[in-house]
């Protein structure tokens, strides 16, 4: 089992690279045997930060998204960052239903969805220079022997 990997993944803004971006890092993640529900944890809070960066960090135009995930035992560390315009007050926006496009039917969720999924998340920005966030989630302990005794119980 590795206790310690690290990858980096750069893509353009475009809305149809979220889909690539929440598939690398559920792969990458996969050597650690996640459960079904933390995977889908981790790619649901990808998936918020990456569009968030789409969304509000370029609007409408085209920009560079850095992905860098690290393990290190069973904790994950993702950290997604942009250059794109920066967040304005990112304690308003961490607020549930907070959105800074009403317009486009924005739920205002996404710093609240990646706070519950994730063990913890850390959001910096700064104005005109880009935003990183920040997410954290330790997975549970793996057990080898799960096989074996699912194999006892259906002999015994």
């Amino acid at each position: 089992m590795l206790s310690e990997n690290e990858m980096k993944l750069e893509f353009i803004s475009r809305s149809n690279n979220e889909a690539f971006a929440r598939i690398a890092i559920a792969a990458f993640v996969a050597s650690l045997d996640p459960t079904i529900e933390e995977i889908a944890d981790i790619k649901t809070s990808v998936s918020e930060a990456v569009t968030n960066s789409i969304v509000h960090g370029y609007e409408d135009r085209i920009g560079l998204i850095t992905i860098i995930c690290k393990i290190n035992d069973r904790e994950i560390t993702i950290e997604i960052s942009d250059n794109g315009k920066g967040i304005e007050n990112v304690e308003m926006a961490k607020q549930p239903l907070y959105t800074s496009k009403p317009n486009l039917e924005r739920s205002g969720m996404g710093f609240t969805i990646m706070e519950s999924f994730m063990d913890d998340l850390k959001v910096e920005s700064v104005l005109g220079v880009g935003t990183k966030v920040t997410m954290k989630k330790k997975l549970k302990e793996f057990k080898e022997d799960k096989d074996i005794s699912l194999i006892e119980a259906l002999e015994g």
